[in-house]
């Protein structure tokens, strides 16, 4: 119930005096009324998930809090996602996945979703952010070959059956997205961990049955 209120609170023009608690093993999203959010404080527990809509563009948050493994993933859109942080302090493990969509029969790869950040103070062993595109959907399976002729009704053989047709080449995945990212100049390098390739393509139909 406690979640409930909290999001609820949020249908409503946001102002600077909001704040949203994932708590641990939990998945929570956030609305989908407006597309600028502002939260006061943002906390997602250990091995919590806060779930970004695609209509959401904008998200100011002044303090942000990621326990060990929390995730905040940013659901693929066509329009970019800015990010802005005041203060965050990002335990062991966490990330941020801004990833594109798996292909399926019915629907290519999306690409991954173009990020914006920015955090003004910085607390973390890694910052590690994955944008990669969506895996390409697999290949169709081939058709199964025809039967062969019956053979004769005093003697004869019967005829070969045709061969199973190949099966489709799996589709190409989607590529990376575009990620900006604005830190504290003293941050090091080394703790910056983003992920922007490709998709890999889908994997070939099987033959057809012979």
């Amino acid at each position: 119930m406690r979640k409930f209120c909290l999001l609820a609170a949020l249908v409503s023009p946001l102002a600077m005096a909001q704040v949203v608690t994932v708590e641990t093993h939990s998945l929570v999203r956030l609305p989908t009324t407006t597309s600028v959010l502002q939260l006061e404080r943002l906390e997602v527990a250990d091995y919590g998930t806060l779930l970004i809509p695609s209509n959401v563009t904008e998200l100011n948050v002044g303090e942000l809090h990621l326990g060990r493994e929390a995730r905040i993933a940013i659901v693929p859109g066509e329009q970019s996602l800015q990010l802005k942080v005041s203060r965050a302090q990002l335990d062991t493990g966490s990330q941020i996945t801004s990833r594109g969509a798996p292909g399926t029969y019915l629907k290519a790869a999306r690409a991954g979703r173009n990020l914006n950040l920015r955090i003004a103070s910085l607390n973390a062993p890694e910052l590690s952010i994955d944008a990669r595109g969506g895996a390409g959907a697999p290949g169709y399976v081939g058709l199964d070959g025809g039967n062969g002729q019956e053979p004769g009704c005093t003697w004869g053989e019967a005829g070969r059956g045709a061969d199973g047709d190949n099966g489709g080449d799996g589709r190409a995945g989607a590529p990376g997205a575009l990620v900006r990212v604005e830190l504290p100049r003293d941050y090091p390098e080394q703790q910056i961990k983003v992920l922007v390739e490709g998709g890999v393509g889908g994997v070939a139909g099987a033959g057809g049955m012979p």
